[in-house]
């Protein structure tokens, strides 16, 4: 028997079914869009693959989090003997100590974002905004802290004779506490508004950063590379130009000096070329590219940028003999005998 519309001789219609609404966190768009650098691929709104909420750990995130995790415990052993060690006070050892510092803040900032993209529930805009900020205020201190190494080597050879008496300890932590407060400024510019959270498709690849932001910084750092460059160059013509002036000198002393130049030219050229290898790239990327490439070329890029602050402790503090000596000391209490005893020159670095 017929019941209802039908019975009454209506036709029947069939009902519309009510679509669940699923609400949105104001501000952050998408609960499962990735939360910060890199930015998720398909433009604004759209999830990147494997990443938020609810969804598989994309294995570049885990990648990124595992480099941070290894580049923080590094330069957190650089930092530990550099400050157990009494007779590591030099400026030198201060500006090593403050790369050192960066990179670990760098570490400990790409931990962060991971956490912040995986772990915090619910997402948070001021965790998101700080994540970002730590990551621009850490790479900022590294990249000035390289600069800041190449200028103080450039100092050493340039003013040899009077570098030890300009060059206080007191003279170069004032430079250097000034570098952090404006690499902290940097950082806290995203908390200051410069970020696309209300406005997607602004954002570029490093998600919350603007496009127009990321293309100043990306333009900012290839200047500084630039002027270390320029200051490598002139690092070359000193050195060799002190090369040819002790060639008359005696032969041993002749040698252990071009021992000496050679090492530092091999080891600011290791510095500056990994450097340019590593971070190179993905600045002339980020210049072209914005939140719609797809997130692939981003990570592939965005990760050898991140292996720098693995790679700077090893071929730089490590390598240091002083370093080399408090390390073997500290592990087993000796130091081995292939160890030279000669005294450390200008041209060390």
């Amino acid at each position: 028997m017929l019941r209802g519309p039908a019975a009454m001789g209506e036709p029947w219609q069939p009902q519309p079914q009510q679509q669940q609404q699923h609400p949105r966190l104001p501000g952050l768009g998408n609960a499962s869009e990735p939360s910060a650098w890199p930015a998720a691929a398909g433009g604004p709104g759209t999830a990147a693959p494997g990443g938020g909420a609810g969804g598989a750990v994309s294995p570049w995130d885990i990648a990124l989090c595992a480099t941070g995790t290894a580049v923080a415990g590094e330069n957190a052993l650089v930092l530990a003997v550099l400050f157990y060690t009494p007779s590591l006070r030099a400026p030198m050892f201060l500006l090593i100590g403050s790369l050192a510092l960066a990179d670990l803040l760098a570490g400990l900032g790409l931990v962060a974002n991971f956490a912040v993209r995986y772990l915090l529930r619910p997402p948070s805009e001021a965790a998101e905004l700080g994540a970002a900020g730590l990551l621009l205020a850490a790479f900022s201190a590294s990249v000035c802290s390289l600069l800041a190494i190449t200028v103080d080597r450039y100092l050493s050879l340039y003013n040899a004779l009077t570098y030890h008496s300009e060059r206080t300890l007191g003279f170069t932590c004032a430079m250097v506490l000034l570098m952090w407060l404006l690499c902290l400024g940097v950082g806290l510019l995203p908390l200051l508004g410069w970020n696309c959270l209300r406005e997607q498709s602004a954002c570029s690849i490093l998600r919350p950063v603007t496009k127009d932001n990321a293309a100043v910084l990306a333009v900012t750092f290839l200047l500084l590379f630039a002027l270390m460059m320029q200051l490598y160059l002139q690092i070359c013509k000193i050195a060799f130009r002190h090369a040819q002036q002790i060639a008359v000198q005696h032969q041993f002393i002749a040698t252990a000096q071009a021992t000496s130049t050679r090492k530092g030219l091999s080891t600011l050229s290791l510095i500056l070329g990994t450097f340019a290898l590593c971070w190179i790239p993905f600045a002339i990327y980020s210049l072209v590219a914005d939140s719609s490439y797809p997130v692939v070329y981003t990570y592939s890029l965005a990760l050898p940028a991140t292996c720098n602050s693995l790679i700077n402790p090893i071929i730089y503090a490590f390598r240091n003999p002083d370093i080399q000596k408090s390390l073997w000391l500290a592990c087993c209490g000796c130091i081995p005998s292939t160890f030279s005893s000669r005294p450390r020159t200008s041209s060390d670095v």
